[in-house]
């Protein structure tokens, strides 16, 4: 059985090559010199593209070197192909990381307390980077890294699957508080005790309202009064206006415990601290990600709201 092997014509960058500067030099023996060459070599580099892309690159019928229309078209796409190649070149030196889009989800505590810093800290590192900060519920953060719709993800850490790499971050600790006027007693409260109040709570979209539903559930509590609200900021706002008692952050939220306009409501057992995290998938490119997340660890900082 006789096998005729053909050759498969491909497009080199050395074909490109050819083209721009025949181009720009207006001669092939410009363009021979200029690649440092020869003539018959920049020839066949041409007549190779020509045989590979199936276009005729010069108008034969004119003297002097002419582009066809479909030539300067390949010209234009070969232009792309050469800054390209350039900017991997210059990867090896490169101080700073090439343009990129990078897209990080945050929820409500976050955008309250470091995120200006992350931004600042990204923004100094990576000035290339196009940063796109975006801040929603941890179950819908949560999503749209699995749909792979954003780059890296800070928030509880509740959820976990396989092709997704967590990094600790840090932990909250967590309070009952409740307005000075809902809660007169400054003894410790049972959570039974507690359950006589509404319980102002996050809803099922939010991770510490799921990690704070798993304890109670955990401790055999059934809170038969709730309100619940997906917003932290909401939910601070009803909480300081009496509506309820809620669980906030200790640090962040200390300032309105100061000013008595909040206060902190102990009760046996405490509640337990909620673990934050970092979160990118581990199945795409992630070596620039893993260096965000660290990052991040650096300049996490929930106890002050509204960080300059």
């Amino acid at each position: 059985m006789n096998v005729t092997k053909r050759r498969i014509h491909m497009i080199t960058l050395k074909q490109i090559e050819a083209l721009h500067w025949i181009a720009q030099l207006g001669t092939f023996e410009r363009a021979a010199a200029r690649l440092n060459t020869t003539q018959s070599a920049i020839s066949k580099r041409i007549q190779e593209l020509e045989s590979a892309s199936g276009i005729a690159v010069f108008d034969r019928t004119q003297r002097g070197v002419r582009l066809t229309s479909l030539g300067e078209h390949l010209l234009s796409l070969g232009a792309e192909m050469l800054v390209l190649k350039d900017r991997m070149i210059d990867l090896k030196s490169a101080r700073d990381m090439p343009a990129r889009r990078l897209r990080v989800g945050v929820t409500e505590l976050t955008a309250l307390t470091w995120l200006p810093p992350l931004v600042a800290a990204l923004r100094e590192s990576y000035p290339a980077v196009s940063l796109e900060p975006e801040v929603d519920m941890s179950r819908t953060l949560y999503e749209r890294l699995q749909d792979d719709t954003i780059d890296l993800i800070v928030i509880p850490e509740t959820f976990s699957d396989p092709k997704i790499t967590t990094v600790r971050l840090g932990e909250i600790e967590n309070a009952w508080m409740a307005s000075p006027s809902l809660v007169r007693t400054n003894r410790r409260l049972s959570l039974e005790e507690l359950a006589r109040y509404t319980i102002l709570t996050q809803g099922s979209k939010s991770g510490s309202g799921l990690y704070v539903g798993k304890w109670l559930k955990s401790e055999g509590i059934v809170l038969p009064r709730l309100f619940s609200c997906d917003s932290l900021v909401a939910l601070l706002g009803l909480t300081i206006a009496g509506i309820g008692v809620s669980y906030l952050p200790v640090k962040c939220f200390k300032p309105l415990v100061s000013e008595r306009k909040l206060r902190t409501v102990p009760t046996t057992p405490v509640l337990p601290r909620v673990p934050y995290a970092a979160m990118f998938r581990n199945d795409r490119p992630s070596a620039f990600t893993a260096t965000v997340a660290t990052l991040a660890r650096s300049v996490c900082d929930f106890t002050r709201p509204f960080q300059g």
